[in-house]
């Protein structure tokens, strides 16, 4: 029989490994978005806009689980370097949308490589790797519905 306070260990919870390997994926991440002048948050917000084209600030922020905070100081810099435009909606100045240019439609073509490199670094068998990731999203979906 376990001890009481065997749950308080850290290698019994589940939330270190994932904290872990999540710092350590973005790090992997790192080489290749510094050849496109991406941080990793960019990269997400990329990802984003290259399947949407034009969304607006509400729905990406939905998307990417960023805070506005968090997102506002990215869409400025993706905005700087050409990638992105922002413009308010005439008819609801609180409406923010943003849209891709077609510079950022060029980038695309740049990161098309790193998913396949980050999936072979991580040395799991594609069926491991839809595993994870459908494990993964399956509790974050369940926390984000029972969020009080």
């Amino acid at each position: 029989m376990g001890n009481t306070y065997d749950c308080l260990k850290l290698n019994n919870q589940v939330c270190f490994p994932l904290y872990a390997c999540s710092k350590e994926l973005v790090r992997q991440y790192t080489p290749y978005l510094k050849e496109l002048g991406l941080t990793y948050t960019q990269y997400i917000v990329m990802m984003v806009m290259w399947e949407k084209e034009t969304i607006s600030s509400r729905e990406l922020a939905g998307f990417t689980h960023l805070d506005y905070g968090t997102l506002t100081p990215v869409l400025k810099r993706l905005e700087k370097s050409g990638y992105i435009t922002r413009h308010r909606m005439p008819e609801d100045e609180r409406l923010l949308l943003i849209s891709i240019t077609d510079e950022g439609r060029q980038l695309k073509e740049k990161a098309v490589s790193i998913p396949p490199s980050i999936a072979q670094c991580t040395g799991l068998t594609m069926d491991e790797f839809e595993t994870l990731y459908n494990l993964t999203y399956k509790a974050l979906l369940h926390m984000e519905a029972n969020e009080t």
